[in-house]
């Protein structure tokens, strides 16, 4: 009943601040239309484009606060000064009157380079800008000599300005919508969620029986994607507040990023979500009516811990308040090393538990890592460590200087200028009159990251039809009180804020739906509302066009393709991190503990670049294509993001055992072989079945394998089932008994280093600790090894679904590979 309280609140909130929003473009939208249609004519006629004066409230205004707002502004005026003085010296030196279609094509092309070339620009400053270069080339062309050199650029800046001062005067009344209060909002809902799943997930720990563990466990799952929600929002809201309270930038240089903070709350949580998720049965074997009260304890100070976060997360404060431990955990400390594989989940939970009581561990120091490079590693590594650094330093002042602009910002500048320049003649050549919407529909469009380019297109031609056949109902329904075709607006913004958030239209199609009804019940003296509608729906499409048509030609590789090239990138990335699993380094150059953390992060990025492909190739169409295999794809991704949070898990573990090695010695080294023979046999194993996934993925298609080893004279023993060359195992990824044989084996060294520990003095808290990081640490392998064999399930479906006449078995397609390409 509380769960279901708190959803209708927080439903109500999200629609009193989307309503509040919405009413605000309406109120800044209001000003333009008012100060361009009814203030004294002097005034009326600075802002020559009331068009664009529009197209720069909806870009700064929609979803903002303050902050936002600020950083709109000083965007409109950077992208506003970067423009006129090249306009200005552009127009006087080729002259209104030779200023032709071909003229202003090839100038919209150039400006338009230079303005999205610098990767330091921010994209709504670009986005304005080219607009702006839109306005001033096409309506040169449009009015010809009559054009003002320096008049005419003017117009366009003094009407952004009152687009821009009309958003200000819009987000202070009645009083601002403040960054720096959404974010301690979503702070103090996030730490609210975090409680109550830890109150779940505590609650289905110490269930008698499956099902009110399983409900439990359920009802937790389902807050992570409002907490995903909450992060986002402090993420998008975080530059706003910045902007609202700069002395956070200037004067607190230990600042330190709110979502940082409440994600170590996070990362605990997910491991007792995967804790329990891997428990066989409930009510869980090891636990008695001691460890249930303790846990209740830890769940009370957790919660006082949660509680304190709600105050400091989205503040000032550079570190979290103390805590004062008076939780009697004695209990924990006298768990002993465990023997059966199906405690490990359970000693996974404690430790999870205690990681969230304690905080996230601190990586050792960089002077640490320094010192100990040093003492490792050759003088040849140092220089080459040096070498590094100052390619580094060279490319971080070469970009800065803007003398060695990167690959990608040069294809977004030329993406940009090829379409602004295609759009712009066929519009003129279309419309001369209206050749303004081709440009301007896609000016406002472009980012700087890979987008659903039908999707958006889509979006923004559906967007445009709506809001100009919207306009012209109105405009007849009113056609004899046309000084009240404004009202209608009001109604039409507000439904457009709202569908900004819809999957079908989002932020491309909101926007052209609201620019399309402004543009005709906004303005007067264009011609007749249906006439125009009709035009500007196909300049729009023009476009359109263009900007699909330049996108393919300079991303020809569709989403799908890229997701199953990104794909195999995760898989190698995941066998660099399972490859430095170590528990303390050795003077052969292998990699330190620490290490993995940077293998971690590495993996977690192109996870998050699966994810992108993966969005945008189930909505793109498929044509002539095999349709792209979403669900399977989705599945693959889930047990990649499971294995990345296991990683993080395991390099804390292993930065803790590395840390008792030092502090033990070489005998400690010593006790810790077994244990590495088991990892490194884990390591094998995992590694191997994801360098043939790897591998077997990148197979563009099972039929080319046959002809090529035709031609390559490789035969196939079929008496003895075997290739040449041949040197795989049989089977790609564990199986349970082989899982339950490494678990088992690595639970038994680690009862036996619990037990080398007590002969150490005074080291009874150090034992418990170690027993619940080998414990944890056993768990962390098995399931890896558990995922591992869920991702060759789901590739096994995948290369089936892309060759459905084939009997797919893995095993052989990668024999086969090694034969063919032996390496």
């Amino acid at each position: 009943m509380a769960a279901i309280t708190r959803a209708d609140s927080t439903t109500k909130a999200l629609w009193r601040r989307r309503l509040g929003s919405a009413l605000r473009t309406a109120l800044a939208c209001s000003i333009v239309g008012f100060t361009t249609l009814y203030s004294p004519e002097h005034l009326r006629h600075m802002p020559a484009f009331p068009a664009f004066s529009y197209v720069t409230t909806i870009l700064i205004l929609s979803d903002a606060t303050l902050g936002d707002t600020l950083r709109g502004c000083w965007h409109a005026l950077y992208a506003t000064i970067q423009i006129m003085i090249p306009s200005i010296l552009c127009l006087w030196l080729v002259g209104p009157d030779r200023f032709t279609a071909d003229v202003a094509a090839v100038v919209v092309t150039l400006m338009s380079f230079v303005v999205a070339l610098p990767e330091s620009t921010a994209l709504m400053a670009k986005r304005i800008a080219f607009g702006q270069i839109v306005i001033v080339c096409v309506g040169t062309v449009v009015h010809g000599a009559k054009t003002g050199i320096v008049m005419h650029p003017i117009h366009v800046a003094s009407s952004t300005a009152l687009g821009a001062l009309a958003s200000v005067v819009a987000m202070l009344l009645p009083y601002p919508r403040l960054a720096y209060h959404e974010v301690k909002k979503s702070s103090k809902l996030y730490a609210e969620n975090a409680s109550e799943m830890l109150n779940h997930f505590v609650k289905a720990f110490c269930a008698q029986d499956n099902t009110a563990a399983l409900d439990s466990i359920s009802e937790a799952k389902s807050l992570f994607k409002a907490g995903a929600k909450q992060l986002l929002s402090i993420k998008d809201k975080q530059e706003g507040m910045l902007w609202e309270r700069p002395q956070i930038r200037f004067l607190k240089p230990n600042y330190k990023d709110p979502r940082e903070k409440l994600q170590e709350l996070e990362i605990p949580i997910r491991g007792m979500e995967l804790a329990l998720t891997s428990c066989p049965s409930f009510p869980v074997g090891m636990i008695d009516e001691d460890l249930r009260d303790v846990l209740q304890s830890l769940k009370a100070e957790i919660g006082l811990k949660l509680e304190q976060a709600k105050c400091y997360a989205s503040f000032d404060a550079t570190t979290a308040p103390e805590t004062q431990k008076n939780c009697k955990d004695e209990s924990l400390w006298s768990l002993k090393a465990i023997s059966s594989t199906e405690d490990v989940p359970a000693s996974f939970f404690f430790y999870c538990i205690k990681l969230l009581q304690d905080g996230l561990p601190v990586a050792p120091n960089a002077e640490f890592v320094v010192n100990e490079t040093r003492e490792t590693h050759t003088e040849g590594s140092s220089e080459s460590q040096n070498q590094n650094k100052f390619k580094c330093k060279l490319k971080w002042i070469s970009s800065s200087l803007f003398l060695l602009p990167s690959l990608e910002s040069l294809v977004f500048a030329l993406k940009c200028s090829l379409s602004l320049g295609l759009a712009v003649i066929l519009g003129l050549m279309y419309n001369k009159e209206n050749g303004y919407w081709s440009g301007l529909t896609i000016a406002i469009s472009f980012a700087t990251n890979r987008q659903a380019t039908f999707k958006v297109a889509n979006a923004r031609a559906q967007g445009t039809a709506m809001g100009s056949v919207y306009g012209v109902i109105c405009s007849f329904l009113l056609q004899k009180s046309v000084n009240f075709r404004f009202l209608p607006l009001l109604p039409w913004i507000i439904f457009s804020s709202f569908l900004r958030h819809s999957r079908m239209y989002e932020e491309a199609g909101a926007i052209s739906a609201v620019i399309g009804a402004l543009l005709i019940l906004g303005r007067k003296n264009y011609g007749t509302p249906s006439e125009f509608a009709i035009a500007r729906i196909t300049e729009a499409s023009l476009g359109l066009i263009c900007f699909i048509i330049v996108e393919i030609l300079f991303q020809p590789a569709r989403a799908a393709t890229l997701a199953k090239a990104q794909l195999a990138q995760s898989l190698q990335a995941l066998q660099d991190g399972i490859k430095d699993i170590v528990l303390f380094a050795d003077q052969k150059g292998k990699a330190t503990p620490t290490a993995l953390r940077d293998k971690q992060k590495r993996l977690k990025s192109h996870i998050n670049e699966l994810d992108k492909f993966i969005a945008e190739a189930e909505m793109e169409p498929n044509f002539w294509f095999l349709p792209f295999h979403g669900s399977c794809y989705e599945n693959i991704l889930a047990s990649l993001s499971r294995m990345a949070d296991l990683l993080l898990f395991v390099a804390y573990k292993t930065e803790f055992l590395s840390q008792l090695s030092e502090r033990f010695g070489v005998s400690w080294k010593q006790i810790q072989e077994p244990i590495n023979d088991d990892l490194e046999l884990f390591k094998e194993k995992v590694g191997h079945s994801l360098k043939c996934f790897e591998e077997v993925i990148l197979i563009k298609s099972l039929a080319v394998l046959a002809p090529e080893r035709q031609n390559r004279n490789i035969s196939h023993d079929v008496e003895s089932g075997r290739l040449p060359n041949e040197d795989v195992p049989r089977t790609l990824s564990p199986d349970e008994e082989e899982i339950e044989e490494i678990l088992s084996s690595f639970l038994q060294h680690s009862k036996e280093v619990a037990n080398s520990i007590n002969g150490y003095d005074g080291e009874e808290k150090h034992l418990s600790q170690t027993v619940l990081v080998l414990n944890g640490l056993g768990f962390c392998i098995s399931s890896l090894m558990k995922e591992t064999t869920k991702i060759e399930k789901e590739i096994k479906e995948l290369i089936k679904w892309e060759n459905p006449t084939r009997n797919i078995n893995l095993y052989e397609i990668s024999c086969k590979l090694n034969a063919t390409y032996p390496k």
